[in-house]
């Protein structure tokens, strides 16, 4: 990896590096760089809440902002709470899943959470690499030892249906990661999970539910559009999208 000077102001603490040019997870024939956090510096909650509040995201305990020099396709992005308004589909999956219990739990290891999760890949992510995971590859891309991570549990009648993975920071709260029951695609858990995440946000009295990154040419990531209003971090900038 080669040192880059770019956030140098940002934390003057802090070093980042660029990595190696690897393929793009997320558009097909194209190749991505990512601006990393130095991964032997001491890491906090804190100064993980100035960071995502400039773009980055964490995987893990890596801290990284995708930093290509001939793409800008991911946007960091955000929904301000307090102007957020379900829309009609939105307000149908909240009444589909009326019926579900919620427990928010501390970030470790439970075998049942594991065992979802492997069913959720093997049927969303089959033959993507992650499908491969075994538990300690599971808990290093989900759990970080600097990190306030809760796992906030879904459950109808005791069955575990999903698990939503939300860091809690000072400036709010980000949506890491969601796995479910791949049979209960009629409740559209990924994105009660996400509604669940906005409503925990206003009650905390935070400002913003991270949501990662938006890439509107991906499938996989444009659906976070359907949240608004939602502001994208561009042009080291906030602004509404």
């Amino acid at each position: 990896m080669t040192q880059d000077s770019s956030a140098a102001g940002t934390l003057q603490q802090l070093a980042f590096y660029t990595t190696e040019v690897h393929p793009c997870a997320y558009l097909a024939d194209r190749e991505a760089v990512n601006l990393l956090a130095d991964p032997a510096a001491t890491m906090s909650t804190e100064t993980y809440s100035t960071l995502i509040n400039l773009g980055f995201r964490r995987s893990g305990s890596n801290v990284y902002r995708p930093h290509c020099p001939h793409c800008q396709q991911c946007i960091p992005v955000r929904v301000p709470v307090n102007n957020f308004s379900p829309s009609r589909s939105q307000r149908r999956v909240q009444r589909l899943n009326q019926d579900l219990s919620v427990t928010i739990k501390d970030a470790k290891f439970q075998q049942e959470h594991y065992d979802l999760y492997r069913r959720y890949i093997h049927s969303r992510h089959a033959g993507e690499g992650m499908d491969s995971d075994d538990p300690e590859q599971y808990a290093r891309f989900l759990i970080s030892d600097w990190c306030d991570t809760r796992f906030v549990e879904f459950r109808c009648q005791q069955n575990l249906l999903a698990v939503a993975v939300m860091d809690y920071l000072p400036g709010g709260l980000s949506a890491v990661y969601t796995f479910f029951e791949p049979d209960t695609a009629k409740r559209s858990l990924g994105s009660y999970a996400i509604l669940w995440g906005i409503q925990q946000t206003q009650q905390l009295k935070l400002p913003h539910l991270y949501l990662g990154y938006w890439i509107e040419q991906s499938p996989k990531m444009s659906y976070k559009s359907n949240y608004r209003p939602l502001e994208g971090f561009h042009q080291n900038d906030w602004r509404p999208i």
